[in-house]
């Protein structure tokens, strides 16, 4: 605890950041929740509702590469300031939906809104190492990821009771304001990103460089396949918790409430641990040794059932799940770090923004088709198998060192 108030303490700019991305992330989590809420109350479609879940990955795919081309060239600071000034904008035409026949305004919306998030995330991802000294990076990527936890159980509950109370112009109106307030934290922040060249971004070539370095680091390749495989297995997840809850276990509505809320609680928890002691590990381990027992523990989730229809085994589980979690979120955020330079992190993040937009893409879909025909079990099991041969991958082919292909490959880029 002592090293995370020095580390928090002494750094204003670190608590801008941390305290615009708690805001902004809260926002986010109201519009999710509400959204997929109020979309089926329009249309009583799960069909109209898996099209929401389209609109949002599809974007993220297409632009997130692209994304990081610009936020290479831009001050980041002032690029996650304007992202969450134009989100906020973008939130302006939910004021009119009354009706079924105006549920594509809410489409639309989902559609800008994550046209504009890639922006924000690789700008977010490229300040962090900005903003704090290399061997503070496990301890602030630590505390990064419990703000995320924190950020989704408010989120998550608020976005429920906003959209009862006031309907999706209210939640427009909420959102709207935590993008406000982040904006004006960020523009606090004093870190500045050295200008890149006068010349206007060769957005083709650049994005080709952005590729070549991801691909042409160990590092970075693993990475990307870990974002791969782990993307659609947390896809298939997504999908298939909710029928897993009430159909496998029995549980109604209220108990998925809990068993979301433990796994929230248990994220924080666990965040918390990992800040105060993750700066002891390497990331190499904690990134691998992290995804291969949260990998088992969502197994023996999956797979508990078989011998008893008790639903204490699966909060207790989804919540000591959050320890090897918060580790492996910790450790693979450093290992990027360090794996890339910063006037090319914009652009490697982006790629891993489109390819987990793939993969969730491809999870969705297969999670729906599969299910129906297999059953839920055997499907959802996947997500399992997924992050344990994921952190075995990261165990056996990620580098002991860090390295610096990726330096060398934009030294020698050819302009």
């Amino acid at each position: 605890m002592r090293r995370l108030w020095t580390v928090v303490s002494g750094n204003s700019d670190l608590r801008l950041l941390l305290g615009a991305n708690l805001i902004s992330l809260i926002g986010d989590w109201i519009l999710r929740t509400g959204i997929a809420y109020q979309i089926y109350v329009l249309t009583g479609s799960t069909l109209a509702s898996a099209a929401a879940v389209l609109a949002s990955l599809v974007p993220q795919l297409l632009l997130g590469s692209v994304a990081g081309v610009y936020v290479d060239r831009w001050d980041r600071r002032r690029t996650m300031a304007v992202t969450n000034l134009l989100m906020a904008a973008a939130l302006l035409p939910l004021l009119v939906v009354q009706d079924t026949g105006q549920a594509w305004v809410v489409y639309l919306v989902i559609a800008v809104q994550s046209c504009l998030a890639p922006f924000f995330a690789s700008a977010e991802a490229a300040l962090v190492p900005s903003v704090v000294p290399e061997d503070q990076l496990v301890t602030v990527n630590s505390l990064n990821a419990q703000i995320r936890d924190v950020a989704r159980l408010i989120g998550a509950a608020l976005g429920g009771v906003i959209v009862a109370s006031g309907g999706i112009a209210l939640l427009s109106i909420v959102d709207g304001v935590t993008f406000l307030l982040a904006a004006a934290l960020i523009l606090r922040i004093r870190a500045r990103l050295a200008p890149r060249s006068g010349e206007r971004p060769h957005v083709l070539r650049e994005w080709a460089d952005g590729l070549r370095i991801a691909t042409g680091s160990t590092t970075l390749r693993v990475f990307l396949a870990f974002t791969l495989i782990t993307g659609i297995g947390e896809a298939i997840l997504g999908t298939l918790l909710a029928p897993f809850v009430r159909d496998v276990l029995g549980g109604d509505a209220r108990a998925f409430g809990i068993i979301m809320s433990a796994q929230a609680v248990g994220g924080i928890g666990a965040g918390l641990f990992v800040t105060t002691v993750g700066h002891r590990f390497p990331p190499r381990l904690m990134f691998g040794w992290g995804a291969a027992t949260f990998g088992l523990l969502d197994l023996v989730l999956f797979l508990y059932p078989l011998a008893t229809d008790a639903l204490w085994p699966a909060v207790v589980i989804i919540a000591v799940v959050g320890v090897p979690c918060a580790f492996m979120v910790a450790g693979a955020m450093t290992a990027f770090q360090l794996a890339t330079g910063d006037d090319h992190r914009g652009r490697v993040w982006g790629a891993t923004v489109a390819v987990d937009g793939l993969a969730m893409l491809i999870g969705t879909i297969a999670a729906g088709a599969l299910a129906e025909r297999l059953g839920i079990l055997p499907v959802i099991v996947v997500q399992g198998v997924a992050y344990t041969a994921a952190g075995v991958l990261v165990l056996r082919k990620l580098p002991r060192a860090p390295e610096t292909i990726g330096e060398c490959l934009v030294t020698s880029s050819p302009r």
